[in-house]
């Protein structure tokens, strides 16, 4: 099944497909999963149905090991506890660098946050910290 992209906004999929992910099992099975990418996560269903096992990228680290072969394209997502998750996808269907380019954008946008959150409280104390007209300050004349 080929991926399907599309543009969105932070709630929107960006990518549906599937995807073969490897099982941690002694005989280390590839299973496939139809997978979302959107903004914030990746969620992965089983064929059964139940619910999504959801891969934030909050708690992603990385994309990491991409190798091409003539069939597929393998990749593994490092999580923040250095946990490694095998995948494995047709190599026209392009998920290693939709699910990067998702977590890069997501950290940016974290970035931006934590710099405005920080600007934010730095101009707050300053603005604490300075002295009413009129009044003298301990180090002035």
């Amino acid at each position: 099944m080929a991926s399907k992209t599309v543009k969105t906004s932070s709630d929107e999929i960006l990518c549906e497909g599937e995807l073969e992910k490897r099982s941690h099992s002694l005989f280390q099975v590839w299973k496939k999963k139809r997978c979302v990418l959107t903004a914030d996560r990746l969620r992965l269903f089983s064929g059964k149905s139940g619910p999504a096992k959801e891969l934030f990228f909050h708690s992603i680290l990385k994309v990491d090991c991409v190798e091409h072969t003539s069939k597929y394209v393998y990749f593994t997502i490092v999580t923040n506890y250095y946990k490694e998750i095998d995948f494995r996808c047709t190599g026209k269907s392009c998920w290693n660098a939709a699910i990067t380019m998702a977590l890069i954008d997501f950290q940016n946008r974290r970035a931006l946050e934590d710099f405005r959150r920080c600007r934010y409280r730095y101009q707050r104390s300053a603005s604490d910290t300075q002295s009413e007209p009129g009044e003298r300050s301990a180090l002035g004349p």
